[in-house]
């Protein structure tokens, strides 16, 4: 018997598609903000410990010390994504076992 809203396998199968779609926009939307926030506090920090006197031009001991906050600070939030993300999956791992 078919539902007001259709056949049960279609409508499973595409409520599984929706449903799949809106995860991968999610999980990109919320790659996006991370990048945009990580970019910000680049800015912030940075600028506020190599900039001490702003003007119209950097001076290429400002520019290098941009360079280098930057790097620590992308490669730090590197590895705390990296040690949030194992944390996370040894956790779903070890729930799905039940320990």
């Amino acid at each position: 018997m078919s539902s007001l809203f259709g056949s049960g396998a279609s409508s499973s199968s595409d409520m599984t598609a929706r449903k799949d779609q809106m995860k991968q926009q999610i999980q990109q939307e919320l790659a996006i903000a991370n990048a945009q926030q990580l970019i910000n506090k680049i800015n912030e920090n940075c600028f506020a410990k190599c900039v001490t006197k702003p003007s119209t031009s950097l001076t290429s001991s400002q520019e290098s010390c941009l360079s280098q906050c930057m790097t620590l600070y992308m490669a730090a939030f590197d590895q705390v994504s990296r040690s949030y993300v194992a944390r996370i999956t040894k956790e779903r791992g070890t729930a799905g076992l039940g320990l």
